[in-house]
């Protein structure tokens, strides 16, 4: 949220500056949507993470890589077991 607000009021900012005269700053006008828009692409993808939501392999993927992320999501899903086994046992002790 914080980092929405910042993107948007320097998107105000540079856009302000740029109509000042500075020719600088439409650079930067552009960059701060790119920048939102990338760092809600991101929260997205961490909260699709968080639930837990396997990585989809693209339309045109061939059986070869589909079967290698499908090996990819095993691994980390070992990982995760392995991770959380670990920490329940630091904590019983």
């Amino acid at each position: 949220m914080l980092a929405s607000i910042l993107c948007v009021s320097a998107f105000c900012v540079e856009l302000w500056r740029a109509m000042s005269g500075n020719s600088l700053s439409w650079a930067y006008v552009f960059e701060w949507p790119l920048l939102l828009g990338y760092g809600v692409y991101l929260w997205h993808r961490l909260l699709a993470d968080e639930r837990g939501e396997p990585v989809r392999p693209a339309v045109d993927s061939t059986p070869e890589e589909i079967a290698a992320l499908e090996a990819w999501n095993q691994h980390l899903a070992a990982l995760h077991a392995a991770d959380a086994a670990e920490r329940i046992e630091r904590e019983g002790r």
